[in-house]
């Protein structure tokens, strides 16, 4: 284990390295699915019940934070992470203690999640989370190892889009709802994108883990070119079912993150085959992923009661 030492006395690197450890940013992943489908009930049902959604949020970080914990040590595992300097098991040497806080907090996210359960007198949303929870799992955990497959993407869409809005909006409303679908599937897919862009900086240590990610499928070029029209499609997500009256006129101000997602674009196609350079390509995606599902949250949230 790591001598402690105070924050004033950590060496910058090291700090640096626990800041990357502790990946703060990537929480919005966890976030954006229980505020959109909160923003959504309120927009059909005039309503906001701030018990169950603040349980709810800091249940879905719990959550994510097991997710990130045990994908850490699972990759130590497989070696994977031979030169992930800032993976949390490489940092404190301590896998079992890191499987174990991981766990506790697992423990700690799904009796929130239960506790709303009680509340409603319903146990649909413990039963989505737990399927979630299991797609997670699956993704990184012993014997399926899906994401050595390159099937990690296909597993996070329904996790952090349809599964994570639905949940959310059921916790709210004691139903699920057409409007919270469609709202869902652009975000499910900028969420999608923050995984996908994780890849490129670390094909080399994936090939030789036997990781066959979809970057490593394609080859980084190939890759880079799917993300113009990945998000292209996110956004006509997001603002088409209000042709269909299933969303807000509002919620066309989620194409103000447009700009960001055309840097994203640019950025990995300019850098793809750079690994230096290109880890920071998963923080713009992430900006993305914030922006486009903080601006489509607020529309809901503001717009006049829907009539549906």
């Amino acid at each position: 284990m790591a001598p402690t030492s105070s924050p004033t006395t950590i060496a910058p690197d090291r700090r640096r390295l626990w800041l990357a450890a502790l990946k703060p940013p990537m929480y919005s992943v966890a976030i954006m699915p229980i505020l959109l489908g909160t923003a959504v009930a309120r927009w059909q049902t005039g309503q906001t019940d701030v018990g169950i959604f603040a349980t709810f949020l800091a249940s879905a970080v719990l959550i994510l934070v097991w997710e990130n914990l045990s994908n850490d040590v699972f990759d130590a595992a497989t070696g994977i992470d031979r030169n992930k300097h800032h993976s949390l098991v490489n940092l404190t040497g301590r896998r079992q203690l890191i499987f174990a806080i991981g766990n506790a907090c697992l423990v700690a996210g799904l009796l929130g999640v239960v506790a709303i359960a009680l509340a409603q007198g319903s146990w649909v949303v413990p039963g989505l989370i737990l399927l979630c929870c299991l797609l997670g799992y699956a993704y990184q955990g012993p014997p399926f190892r899906l994401g050595y497959e390159g099937l990690g993407e296909l597993l996070c869409f329904p996790c952090f889009g349809p599964l994570g809005v639905e949940a959310a909006y059921y916790s709210q409303t004691g139903q699920f709802s057409l409007p919270a679908f469609w709202a869902s599937l652009g975000l499910g897919i900028t969420t999608t994108l923050v995984l996908f862009c994780s890849h490129f900086h670390q094909v080399t240590d994936d090939v030789a883990a036997g990781k066959r990610s979809p970057v490593v499928r394609l080859g980084t070029a190939r890759a880079a070119a799917l993300l113009p029209p990945a998000c292209a499609i996110a956004l006509a997500a997001m603002v088409l079912p209000i042709l269909a009256g299933q969303a807000p006129t509002l919620a066309a101000i989620a194409l103000l993150s447009a700009p960001v997602a055309l840097d994203l674009c640019r950025f990995v196609g300019e850098y793809h085959a750079k690994p230096e350079v290109v880890f920071t390509s998963k923080f713009r995606a992430i900006r993305f992923q914030f922006l486009s599902g903080a601006l489509l949250s607020l529309a809901y949230a503001l717009a006049p009661r829907a009539g549906l």
